[in-house]
């Protein structure tokens, strides 16, 4: 896997209101197939935020939060801006796929085929650099997972095809001994959170109970 990146100037943040976009986009949306982008856009990428994860801002300025259509990659250290601590753990090779992307796309001028939006207004697209589809280069180059839940037609074929001859030829995230889909790594930490919530609530609880001798 190539570690290397390349660095890049910091861009000023311009927010813009995405609420006319989202709209067009929605009343577009067909949930059926993924065969036909719902609206294509270009623009540079700003932001690599993981493996799967991106800002492209148009020439417009407007700034789209995208996810990669078709893929899944090992999650990244979440960082508390406040204090620089880490408050959710990565994955292995999480950084290096964030890396392996960056350097492919970081300031460069892309095409986007949006084909969905998620529940979190996030635009869900198909990246080409050129001729190059940045989605099917992090699967083929072992960075990141076929995201099969979410694959349609005329994708999904291709994709599913491109990620098992990456696991039989190439080092992926796959081929690790202990693999944990990032789908099921976000579960785990949900539930982890969940269970430690209730634990603190109880001692809290308890605790009430025997400062005021409840029974």
């Amino acid at each position: 896997m190539r570690l290397n990146i390349s660095h890049h100037p910091k861009h000023p943040i311009i927010l813009i209101p995405l609420i006319t976009l989202a709209a067009l986009l929605l009343s577009t949306l067909t949930l059926d197939s993924a065969s036909e982008p719902i609206r294509t856009v270009t623009g540079t990428i700003t932001k690599v935020s993981d493996g799967d994860t991106i800002q492209l801002t148009t020439p417009e300025q407007t700034k789209l939060k995208v996810r990669l259509y078709g893929i899944d990659a090992p999650e990244t250290p979440k960082i508390n801006r406040q204090n620089g601590q880490v408050h959710q753990p990565g994955q292995p090779y999480g950084v290096e796929a964030q890396k392996a992307l960056k350097d492919k796309i970081m300031g460069k001028h892309v095409k986007l085929e949006i084909l969905d939006i998620d529940k979190y207004r996030c635009m869900v697209g198909m990246v080409w650099l050129n001729d190059r589809n940045i989605n099917l280069e992090m699967v083929r180059e072992g960075y990141a997972e076929a995201f099969i839940e979410y694959l349609k037609p005329p994708y999904c074929a291709e994709f599913l095809e491109v990620e098992r001859k990456t696991r039989g030829v190439r080092l992926s995230v796959l081929s690790l001994p202990d693999y944990e889909r990032p789908r099921e790594f976000q579960k785990r930490l949900r539930f982890t959170e969940l269970s430690n919530r209730w634990h603190v609530e109880l001692l809290n609880d308890n605790e009430k109970r025997r400062l005021f001798n409840i029974s």
